[in-house]
């Protein structure tokens, strides 16, 4: 038995001898050591909420073969209930006996089914990826799983023996590798069964510099292989041998990643990229799909842009310029071929223009992933999927996290007709905006509310589980929302304005530590630690209105909305009594002009 430390950087399940293997994929932080931790114990389960007579229900699902079945007491949006917890032997029998559960006539409803195994698992044992984690066990011969485990010699396969701990330290991504290619496109769109990849750039913040080519050249930082085949070898030795923290690409989800596999598979080459030697595989993220180097944390920055930047274009010249207020090598994406074929100067500029798409990814990279990494740390979920995430999939994450550390049961998202229902529900009337008034103005001050819409949440406690109809109760103990008259109890704490109440506490209490820090590192991990938290906290409302919210409730982003416009009409009413004049407001502050001759 011995124990170690990881950095955790990716999680995934395999099947073996019929049963769920949980896979930790991490690094020694001393030694940059691959580390694969095997879990052979976690289960998958399901919620189950029958009529009143449980013991028929509990008979129901023995007669369908579930014999692990606990009677346990969970908060249900504020009301207690008895769920039957039933756990399943592998997370493949959770869609098969669903339907089948559901439709038991001793059945009301079945919750938590609709979380997969490996964020299950991270949430139950309340591990963070990119935290260090200590796992505790004993190191295999990687021969006993080399059916599922095919690894290099200095990759550690680890059994565990107890649940792994978090211990609640993070740890920068210090070395991260940037990559990028050049294809032949003489024929326009470039077609992976037919047109080769003619360079391939890495550029990695250890040093690495490095441009893969068939075609020679003058700079050193050129490498020339015999062959495309060879070039794809070499690609997947250099990100095993650079062992990087993290593997970045611009548009890399859509273009790079589906381009090197089409024409891995193309050429009868192996991409053995993956820790475990797996190949890149492609994972469903929304509307896209996500490329995964299994092992190798994998980022497509162009996602990242997208969701930090408001830009009229997001091409990698664009987006640079914008951060660093410089200009990029550029080639017109049409003329490559050209350059290609020159075999001059053309090509020289050519070989710049990759290396220097690989450097700007690279610079990117390191402005604006350490906010991904910190909201990894706050919402609890892999590095790759919240870098897919939008901030509103990440609230809701963040409140499963939360509700199984409060024992609350999580809210099953919504079927497509509850969808349609929502969508076709009446429109939230959003924040108090007065249009501006025509004229030059002198002695302007701007005026706004500290975090408006969290402080209302937390103030009138507005929560799902909060709603009431007033009905037996005295007005003293609900506030009631101006306009349109929703009514929230003032005691229990919500669910969610308390998460909010200690979101924002939180965050308060590290911007003190940012003041205080004067080591400019972590003054900066402070920085991005508190951005998260804002971030968080301002995506609450609109995740209330938003229709595939698994705690949607339309009246509570209703009565949000109302009291930010009456406190905002109220505080611009109030500035005129000390001599000022609104001349424009939106949502959660306003302009105003001072009157000079202000008579008081």
């Amino acid at each position: 038995m011995e124990k170690r430390q990881i950095i955790l950087d990716d999680i995934d399940y395999v099947t073996y001898d019929n049963k769920p293997v949980v896979r930790l994929f991490g690094r020694d932080p001393e030694w940059n050591t691959n580390i694969i931790a095997l879990d052979l114990t976690f289960k998958p389960y399901i919620y189950v909420l029958g009529y009143d007579n449980v013991d028929e229900t509990l008979d129901d699902l023995r007669e369908l073969g579930i014999d692990d079945l606990e009677l346990v007491n969970m908060l249900d949006i504020g009301v207690e209930r008895e769920y039957i917890k039933a756990t399943l032997t592998h997370p493949q029998e959770v869609p098969k006996l669903r339907d089948i559960i559901r439709d038991l006539d001793s059945v009301s409803q079945i919750r938590e089914y609709d979380i997969p195994f490996y964020r299950r698992y991270l949430i139950d044992k309340e591990i963070t990826p990119t935290n260090i984690i200590e796992i505790t066990g004993e190191v295999l011969d990687s021969a006993t799983y080399i059916d599922k485990l095919n690894v290099d010699d200095d990759t550690i396969i680890f059994k565990l023996s107890q649940d792994p701990v978090d211990l609640d330290e993070n740890t920068h991504y210090e070395n991260i590798l940037s990559f990028d290619i050049e294809v032949y496109n003489k024929e326009g769109m470039p077609d992976a069964e037919r047109d080769p990849i003619i360079m391939m750039s890495l550029v990695a913040t250890s040093g690495l510099r490095k441009v893969l080519s068939t075609k020679q050249s003058k700079q050193d930082y050129v490498e020339t292989l015999d062959s495309e085949e060879n070039m794809l070898k070499r690609f997947c030795e250099i990100i095993e041998k650079e062992n990087p923290d993290m593997l970045v690409g611009y548009n890399s989800d859509n273009f790079d990643l589906p381009y090197i596999r089409k024409r891995a598979d193309v050429l009868d080459v192996k991409l053995n990229l993956g820790i475990d030697h797996s190949n890149i595989k492609f994972m469903k993220r929304g509307f896209n799909n996500a490329g995964l180097i299994r092992g190798h944390v994998h980022v497509d920055l162009y996602l990242l842009v997208r969701q930090y930047m408001r830009l009229e274009r997001y091409t990698l010249e664009r987006v640079y310029e914008e951060l660093f207020d410089k200009i990029k090598v550029d080639i017109p994406g049409n003329e490559i071929y050209k350059y290609w074929d020159d075999d001059g100067e053309k090509l020289e500029k050519l070989f710049e223009y990759s290396m220097d798409d690989a450097d700007t990814t690279t610079q990117i990279a390191d402005k604006l992933t350490p906010l991904t990494v910190a909201q990894t740390r706050l919402v609890g979920q892999p590095l790759f999927d919240i870098a897919r995430m939008t901030t509103g999939q990440m609230v809701e994450w963040y409140l499963i996290k939360e509700a199984y550390k409060k024992n609350n049961i999580i809210p099953n998202k919504p079927s497509n007709d509850e969808y349609a229902q929502r969508r076709r529900s009446d429109k939230v009337v959003g924040g108090y905006v007065k249009e501006p008034e025509k004229g030059l103005f002198e002695n302007i001050a701007y005026l706004d509310f500290k975090s408006l819409y969290p402080s209302i949440i937390i103030a009138q406690n507005i929560s799902p589980d909060t709603i009431t109809d007033g009905e037996g109760l005295d007005e003293s103990q609900y506030y009631t929302t101006p306009e349109n008259g929703f009514k929230f109890l003032k005691e229990p704490k919500g669910f969610i304005p308390s998460i909010m109440g200690n979101i924002l506490d939180k965050r308060q209490e590290i911007k003190k530590l940012m003041k205080q820090e004067t080591i400019p590192e972590k003054k900066r991990a402070y920085d991005f630690e508190q951005q998260g938290l804002k971030r968080l906290a301002n995506s609450m409302f609109g995740a209330y209105g938003y229709s595939r919210f698994r705690w949607y409730k339309l009246e509570c982003a209703g009565a949000i909305t109302a009291w930010g416009r009456k406190y905002i009409k109220d505080a611009m009413k109030k500035s005129e009594e000390y001599g000022f004049k609104p001349v424009y407001a939106d949502t959660d502050g306003f302009y105003a002009t001072f009157i000079e001759d202000f008579d008081e």
